[in-house]
């Protein structure tokens, strides 16, 4: 099975912004798991302007767009280290792509994507994709990813995966007195039945760009689930527990 899992700023990152070793280790041990039973893995993973505001000492995350720029540059780095040691204690090798929105608008650099991506997944190397805030400035300004709920949508679709999950700070969809949701399979009165989400400051998501990602999934022929990052959820979803909220591929309405 190809399964694309993105993992949200919150989920790995401490309120500081500063990556959270603990979540990041028991995150990576998961993937290797899903490797080791015979799946492959695209992992998108957000998180590089919180660690570049922790590191350069600010309070939130800023607004201008070149104070973002700057906090990308050094967060990704942060990141992408601390990946590299604890994926190399498994025997992983990894390798970056960082994306924005003109490597899916244009044929050419998306299918220069789409091959690397095959490529890299055919040589045993786990792909670790972000979007590449230094250099994305439609995004910073507003046209956004979502913290990378829809990219980890636009990688899935590319690659066409089998397997979406979104790994968030809560344990799936909530209803309104707090309940996680098993699975649901429409998206008409979605709005009724859920506690809406809230984004926090050091990132740019929120429930509502996972929603729109998830559907988008599903009427692609993806089953996705939306789960908590800060917890063993990985390995649960594919041994077939009940875990997070499960959307069925092909949902419509």
């Amino acid at each position: 099975m190809r399964i694309v899992v993105k993992v949200g700023t919150h989920a790995i990152a401490a309120k500081s912004g500063r990556p959270d070793n603990a979540a990041l280790k028991r995150l990576v041990s998961q993937i290797c798991s899903l490797r080791q039973s015979g799946h492959e893995v695209v992992f998108v993973s957000s998180g590089a302007v919180a660690a570049g505001v922790e590191a350069l000492g600010l309070s939130s995350r800023p607004k201008n767009v070149n104070d973002i720029q700057m906090c990308a540059a050094v967060g990704q780095a942060r990141f992408i280290y601390q990946y590299e040691k604890l994926f190399a204690e498994h025997g992983v090798q990894i390798g970056q792509l960082l994306l924005t929105h003109y490597d899916f608008e244009q044929h050419n650099r998306a299918h220069n994507v789409k091959n690397a991506l095959g490529r890299l997944l055919s040589s045993g190397i786990l792909p670790i994709v972000n979007e590449n805030d230094v250099v994305a400035d439609e995004e910073l300004k507003g046209q956004t990813f979502g913290d990378n709920d829809w990219l980890s949508y636009l990688i899935a679709k590319l690659v066409r995966a089998d397997a979406l999950v979104l790994l968030t700070t809560v344990d799936g969809l909530l209803d309104a007195s707090g309940k996680r949701i098993a699975e649901i399979k429409g998206f008409r009165n979605i709005s009724k039945l859920v506690r809406p989400g809230e984004k926090g400051n050091l990132s740019k998501g929120g429930m509502s760009s996972k929603l729109k990602a998830v559907r988008a999934a599903v009427q692609s022929g993806i089953d996705t689930w939306i789960a908590n990052g800060r917890r063993s959820s990985l390995v649960p979803i594919f041994s077939g527990r009940n875990v997070g909220t499960f959307f069925p591929a092909s949902t419509v309405g």
